[in-house]
């Protein structure tokens, strides 16, 4: 009989690292559609992997949800990063931020709209650093905007932060695939309201990046 050779350590590695970030990829989809209380064997079927697996790299929900709100806000952290850098305006920069950052909705989502993930990542160091990191890239682009005039003056980065929020909200739409385009309609409205010019008189003052905790 011909001997089997033992896997080498590095590939245990490796293969580790691959169940892992199919682990993450499918629970970052599942969160993003249904809610970080997604059944964690759903997550386990999305990702190719048995649960046992799962529960190998998370051993429990909060690890998971913990692991799903890092690499997602890392991501939105670059993204946001690399619009401001790459757009020539402010106003464009916040039109990609806003309508192409899948990371950033799921990441917002996370963090205001989800009392459970809230306080798990409120808790994480790594997790803070990088909201705050975000939220002070995003409160560069909102101020250079307003200076420019392409934003209106009376608002603030809080107030972009938390429309976002509340237009992303998961809602129940009879036809599915109706959802993509409600979203994409309401963040056209949300930025065409928040464009410079004039204006109806908003109630109260600017909500900045302070009034998030952030």
């Amino acid at each position: 009989m011909k001997a089997v050779k033992p896997r080498q350590r590095g590939a245990l590695r490796a293969d580790a690292r691959r169940n892992r970030d199919r682990i993450l990829a499918a629970a970052a989809d599942a969160f993003a559609e249904s809610g970080p209380d997604t059944p964690v064997e759903e997550i386990a079927n999305a990702a190719g992997v048995a649960v046992g697996t799962l529960y190998r790299r998370f051993p429990d929900r909060e690890a998971l949800i913990r692991g799903v709100g890092i690499i997602n806000l890392a991501n939105a952290l670059a993204e946001t990063r690399a619009a401001a850098a790459e757009e020539p305006t402010a106003w464009d920069a916040l039109v990609r931020i806003l309508g192409q950052s899948q990371h950033l909705r799921l990441s917002l989502q996370l963090t205001f709209d989800s009392p459970g993930a809230r306080a798990i990542l409120a808790d994480d160091p790594e997790a803070t650093a990088l909201k705050r990191q975000m939220m002070a890239v995003l409160d560069d682009v909102v101020r250079t905007a307003q200076a420019e005039g392409a934003l209106r003056s009376d608002i603030g980065t809080g107030d972009v932060a938390m429309a976002y929020v509340l237009l992303v909200r998961r809602v129940m739409i009879p036809r599915i695939e109706a959802a993509p385009l409600a979203s994409e309609r309401c963040i056209a409205l949300m930025l065409d309201a928040l464009r410079g010019g004039p204006g109806h008189p908003l109630p109260g003052r600017a909500l900045n990046r302070t009034d998030l905790g952030l």
